[in-house]
């Protein structure tokens, strides 16, 4: 049988095209299989072929894990049982015991053969793969072999790819056989072996099909900074040169329009707005929200956002069609838009002034003509007041040293007062809610003084409501939510 062995991985690795050593692991992974069925119990077998004469020998085997993990008898033993049998064996080796070889019959060689092929399968499938992946290839075209349930299977060469369902653009009417294009998001390790996961909608499609368009972008004299989506509907991508020579938007354009016009008709209609980048957020937003003309704009950098002010007549334009201009502008440039009017500008200005006036005569006990001058020289908050080096003060005309002096004493003081009562809120803060990821101290007073003192608590609110307790970014307030949530599922 050793010989019938031998010879049978040789005409198997010639006839597949792989590497005779693949088949010999199929092989001892086959004979393996087969030997443990004997077993009435699940073990763990291992097989060793000799590489020259083809005779093999077939060991039982127990993983060595401390006394008290055995979990698993029949392939698992204790260290100090082990240690009977070996006394220098230490823990993740194995105690092997040598079984009688089994002797082939022709069903079971039929089935060892079955076992090699399907391991023989896997590795060309991993081979093509590799290969594949070694061309570096973002932008995907096959055919259409068949549709499960709404989903594209397509011929890749010789791999499989599938389009998931809401991966295809809206309203995008695909059938059997027709040519696709799409780009890889990710590889899928499943049962039915490696599969390329494909997409039509993500933004990064979009950026591959201008490189494709574009020959200027290839070549690294342009560059796609950031893409957002509605599929099939509109797009945005923001471009950017440091060629002065090169036009970036008419680059990107095209002759006519041929280039975006290719695009367009690739993305099943999709209108794109091609926005110049820019380095200065400010003015990236203004780009972004094109064609609306922008009044003005305030930058709050702690909160990632912007408010944006437009007139009237350009507010619907800034906003877009169901919301779709002002969030796609968002999603380009990183930034929360907050889009308002002159009217609501000035109101907001106003509630926000009448706040920190009420917040400096309430804690430095001035009254609201102090307060005023300290907002009309841009002091917005006690730590500005406290801490803003002494110079910058003095320069105020109508503040002497004196002043100055009292007003950066009783700031220090009140933010002292606040940093006691905070520890001593935080005294009483669930250390369940103190310890999720992502959490501090700050902010856990901010919430018990919220009546939010408990992590059940925080699982209980929306974004929006955590966004107005406290002045963190939506997407660390999101993350905060879920983890506080997370007892819930695994409980469940």
């Amino acid at each position: 049988m050793s010989r019938e062995l031998l010879l049978l991985v040789d005409a198997l690795a010639r006839e597949k095209n792989v590497h005779k050593e693949t088949v010999l692991g199929a092989l001892e992974m086959a004979i393996a299989s087969a030997t443990k069925k004997r077993f009435n119990e699940d073990v763990e077998v291992r097989v060793a072929v000799d590489r020259d004469t083809g005779d093999f020998e077939s060991f039982r085997r127990w993983r060595v894990v401390p006394d008290d993990a055995v979990e698993f008898p029949p392939f698992q033993i204790g260290l100090t049982e082990a240690q009977k049998q070996y006394a220098d064996i230490q823990l993740e080796e194995y105690i092997e015991e040598q079984l009688e070889p089994i002797a082939f019959g022709r069903i079971g060689a039929q089935a060892a053969k079955q076992v090699i092929l399907q391991r023989i399968r896997d590795a060309e499938r991993e081979q093509l793969l590799s290969d594949f992946l070694a061309r570096e290839e973002k932008l995907v075209t096959g055919a259409i072999k068949r549709m499960e349930r709404g989903e594209g299977i397509i011929e890749v060469g010789r791999l499989e790819a599938r389009l998931p369902r809401d991966q295809i653009i809206p309203k995008e009417n695909l059938r059997i056989g027709d040519r696709v294009r799409a780009c890889l998001m990710r590889i899928d390790r499943g049962v039915r072996g490696p599969q390329l996961i494909l997409s039509r909608t993500a933004p990064e499609f979009i950026i591959e099909l201008f490189r494709l368009e574009v020959p200027e972008i290839e070549e690294g004299l342009l560059e796609i900074k950031s893409a957002a989506r509605d599929p099939g509907v509109r797009a945005k991508i923001a471009v950017f040169t440091n060629d002065r020579r090169i036009d970036p938007i008419g680059t990107c354009v095209g002759m006519r329009g041929s280039r975006v016009q290719a695009v367009t008709q690739e993305l099943a209609g999709e209108r794109v707005d091609i926005v110049l980048w820019s380095a200065d957020p400010a003015q990236f937003v203004i780009g972004a929200l094109a064609p609306a003309e922008v009044s003005s704009i305030l930058v709050d950098e702690e909160k990632h956002s912007m408010d944006v002010v437009v007139d009237e007549e350009n507010l619907a334009i800034a906003i877009g069609r169901a919301g779709q201009n002002v969030r796609l502008a968002s999603e380009l440039t990183g930034w929360t838009i907050n889009l308002m009017t002159e009217e609501e500008s000035t109101k907001k200005t106003e509630e926000e002034t009448a706040s920190v006036r009420q917040l400096f005569m309430e804690k430095i006990d001035i009254d609201e003509e102090v307060a005023n001058i300290l907002i009309q020289e841009g002091f917005s908050t006690l730590e500005e007041v406290a801490y803003v080096p002494i110079q910058e003060m003095l320069e105020i005309a109508s503040f002497d040293e004196a002043t100055v002096n009292e007003l950066r004493s009783r700031a220090r003081d009140a933010l002292l007062a606040q940093a006691i009562a905070s520890e001593e809120q935080a005294e009483h803060v669930d250390m369940n809610l103190l310890s999720l990821e992502g959490m501090d101290a700050d902010l856990a007073a901010k919430l018990v003084q919220s009546g939010v003192k408990t992590r059940d608590d925080l699982a209980d609110l929306a974004v929006d409501d955590l966004l107005e307790m406290a002045s963190i970014d939506p997407e660390r307030a999101k993350t905060l939510i879920m983890n506080a949530r997370a007892h819930w599922f695994a409980e469940g």
